[in-house]
């Protein structure tokens, strides 16, 4: 499966049920890992928890492969690993936290520029 058709099924299950504040950075010349990260926030572990397994049920029915998933027994930031495209859903105080924006070169959300940027590194 193509990075970009995985990339419009992870943004449209992220889209279908709410996911906020989403960003898609293209990796493909930093990393030979992946060629995308998005990265998305959930209100609630609940939230970001569904929107984890909104990702893995679109790509599964489409016919592609999860990888893996990690952090879904707290919520606060769950990892789906599709292979060319890696997931990142967090709460937005934990993406705050880490900034993975600014480490793979996108855009902060609109709240923490706002607010001056991340609090703290990693």
């Amino acid at each position: 499966m193509t990075p970009e058709l995985l990339q419009k099924l992870a943004v449209d299950a992220l889209e279908d049920i709410k996911g906020r504040d989403i960003e898609i950075i293209d990796t493909s010349k930093l990393t030979p890992l992946f060629e995308r990260v998005i990265i998305a926030c959930g209100d609630s572990n609940r939230q970001v928890k569904s929107l984890a397994r909104s990702v893995q049920d679109k790509v599964r029915e489409a016919g592609g492969e999860v990888l893996s998933v990690e952090g879904e027994e707290n919520g606060e930031w769950v990892l789906v690993d599709l292979g060319s495209v890696v997931v990142h859903v967090m709460q937005p105080a934990v993406r705050a936290y880490y900034n993975l924006e600014e480490l793979w070169g996108g855009h902060a959300p609109a709240r923490a520029r706002a607010a001056g940027g991340a609090a703290g590194g990693a």
